[in-house]
């Protein structure tokens, strides 16, 4: 029997499975607590709840992560010297050293102006034991990468840093944009190499020897060492293997797939049995990459969302807290501590006050990790110091310390990772209706007494309601990402805000109703799904998949995968030679520019020299019986009313080449 091994970690949970890839069974799956300070606690917990008979039969490991997206997004990484060729980029890009020089290309591909080798010498030489990986961009390097590749050749004498440059990310114009993916690239190279270490580590400890494979932000794998050169390629790796895990755990090739984490909800859509991917590049913080990825909409809704209750009034918030359920699981004290907050009154926080502000007595901290410097408050190191010895209320924090409970800065020790919130969320919810119980139910029940009061309500009317403003939340989350779709627009307006709340509701106006009706079916993965998205489709009168085993859809989606290398190859005409049968062109790809006397014989070279690169960069990344596939695109002009005939613009020849992984497991114990 040949198994894999799929492994995923998310924001609050790390799936694995062991999977029988001839045909595709689950054998064996478990959850266990992602422990973000070592992620291979974690993984190491997950894996031991597998079925250990099965070990010996792994022939493939593979994961996905949010690592990438978060250190991205948190601000994470080594140290990296840019060099910017031929172009002053956007200083919105950090890098911890610049330098900028003469070179780059014009959009034929004949440089711009000469290369300043001199000066990168220079650089290299002073900046080498400040930085930890060297990230090179030069302007218009997609039309000819010669100055990136002479800059490189340099670096590689010099130097035995990691080195990347942008052409080898990318064949998309947009310096900016390839820029940021280079140095965001050469950033991520350790924490990478870190990750990998210690899911090699884990495996290790249970004899564990297969290859190694990385979900990249498309839904295909990668190599190891591929991961290594392109760790940028891992961002957005998650939420694509759980439309991978769906199309395979469904067998669905057109649906909306809805993936409810702890901390976010990632709503996708599978076309033709692939993700639909964002062919400009994934947003990450607001920025836009050169990354191909799965087009995903994400939400900070998730099962470990903040619940607030301020007066009468229920706000969800994207702030990503810790279930009391599970909190009580390592602070049993937290039970006693929720019982004598019932027997007080609730006061009622200003609502000028920013959310993460308002008190809540549901509501616990304790302490990360130190705090980087001493930039703060004498407050804030007394608060700090009595929730290392375990959790501690505001309250009770204001009434130990004798200081007022507004006059912590709780908000800036959260930015800084510092101290954790546990309080009450939507897992707490269901823990405390009964309809999921993984962990101890009795502290969601007394969080959810002690709220409903507040409201005037009974604890079931508070759990409906709560549930309801959850659901709609969801339908909201969805209808913007369909909106997008289906119009490239971000913003609504307040008449498409008024459509939709009036479908999501059921409500009339004074004049007329709005129905939606979504013509897809929804596949539901995650743990708590069963709890919400019934209502959400039912809403749109659309089914609902929800496949068994779609608490591990994700980790079913890393060991799925196929790898998958593309390049593409862009031909155009020598100038005003487009209207002939067979005109003079140029080529240009990520590694050559040549002229040709005729465009067939620039084709036949695209396909040719394509089907050789993508062929050796899958089998580099692990793949073996590589297919390859080619596609052509012209893109035509006509000449106008009163003329026949049209003009070639530009020939687009794309190659890509699709393998299933190398499976072995012999090797040295």
């Amino acid at each position: 029997m040949n198994i894999g091994l799929g492994i995923d970690t998310g924001g609050t949970y790390t799936d694995t499975v062991l999977m029988d890839m001839d045909c595709q069974k689950i054998l064996s799956k478990a959850k266990a607590l992602t422990t973000r300070d070592d992620l291979s606690v974690g993984i190491r917990n997950s894996i031991n709840k597998l079925d250990h008979g099965l070990f010996p039969e792994i022939v493939l490991v593979s994961m996905s992560s949010t690592l990438a997206t978060n250190s991205i997004v948190e601000g994470k990484g080594c140290r990296v010297a840019l060099i910017s060729v031929g172009r002053r980029f956007d200083k919105t890009i950090v890098a911890d050293e610049v330098l900028e020089i003469a070179g780059g290309h014009d959009l034929n591909g004949k440089a711009a102006a000469e290369l300043e080798l001199d000066k990168v010498r220079g650089f290299l030489q002073e900046v080498g034991e400040k930085v930890d990986a060297i990230a090179i961009s030069s302007y218009l390097s997609v039309r000819n990468p010669e100055h990136e590749v002479a800059i490189k050749a340099l670096a590689n004498e010099m130097t035995e840093l990691p080195i990347i440059c942008g052409h080898e990310l990318t064949s998309s114009l947009g310096f900016d944009e390839r820029t940021l993916t280079a140095v965001l690239n050469a950033r991520l190279i350790p924490i990478i190499k870190d990750l990998m270490l210690s899911v090699k580590k884990a495996l290790k400890n249970f004899e564990i020897c297969a290859p190694l494979m990385i979900v990249k932000g498309d839904g295909s794998i990668m190599g190891e060492a591929v991961a290594l050169e392109k760790p940028v390629e891992t961002i957005l790796s998650g939420p694509a293997s759980s439309l991978t895990g769906a199309k395979i755990l469904t067998g669905e090739k057109d649906a909306i797939v809805i993936d409810v984490g702890g901390t976010t909800t990632d709503i996708g859509i599978l076309r033709n049995g692939h993700p639909d991917l964002d062919m400009e590049g994934a947003l990450i913080g607001n920025r836009r990459t050169r990354v191909l990825a799965a087009d995903i909409s994400t939400a900070g809704l998730g099962g470990d969302s903040r619940i607030i209750v301020n007066g009468r009034k229920l706000i969800l918030s994207p702030l990503r807290v810790v279930p009391l359920c599970i909190a009580c699981s390592q602070w049993p004290e937290i039970t006693g501590k929720l019982e004598e907050a019932s027997h007080h009154v609730s006061r009622f926080t200003p609502e000028s006050f920013e959310l993460e502000s308002i008190v809540q007595e549901t509501e616990f901290f304790v302490k990360l990790k130190p705090m980087p410097g001493n930039n703060i408050g004498e407050n804030e190191k007394a608060f700090l110091e009595l929730v290392a010895k375990g959790p501690h209320s505001l309250q009770e924090a204001a009434k130990i310390l004798g200081i007022h409970q507004f006059h912590f800065n709780v908000r800036k020790l959260e930015q800084l990772g510092v101290i954790q919130r546990i309080g009450l969320t939507p897992t707490d919810l269901l823990h405390a209706e009964g309809s999921y119980r993984e962990f101890d139910h009795r502290p969601s029940e007394i969080a959810v007494d002690i709220q409903s009061k507040k409201m005037g309500m009974t604890p079931s009317e508070f759990i409906d309601f709560a549930k309801g403003r959850i659901i709609e939340k969801f339908c909201q989350e969805l209808m913007k990402k369909l909106f997008y779709e289906e119009t490239a627009q971000n913003e609504i307006g307040p008449i498409g805000e008024d459509l939709m709340d009036k479908a999501i509701r059921g409500s009339d106006g004074r004049d007329y109703r709005c129905r939606i009706d979504i013509i897809k079916p929804l596949i539901g993965i995650g743990a708590p799904v069963g709890a919400f998205l019934p209502a959400v489709a039912e809403r749109f009168r659309t089914p609902l998949i929800l496949p068994e085993h779609s608490e591990v859809g994700n980790a079913v989606g890393a060991i799925t995968g196929s790898i998958l290398e593309k390049v593409s190859i862009l031909i155009k005409p020598k100038q005003g030679l487009g209207t002939m049968e067979d005109p003079a062109c140029t080529l240009f790809s990520p590694y050559e520019r040549l002229d040709f006397q005729t465009l067939s014989e620039a084709v036949e070279h695209a396909i040719s020299s394509g089907s050789q690169h993508v062929r050796e960069m899958a089998i580099r990344a692990g793949a073996e019986q590589v297919d390859i596939k080619t596609h052509r695109n012209d893109k035509k002009v006509a000449f106008g009313m009163g003329y026949d005939g049209e003009a070639l613009m530009e020939c687009v020849v794309e190659v890509s080449a699709v393998g299933k992984p190398r499976q072995f497991n012999n090797c040295e114990r």
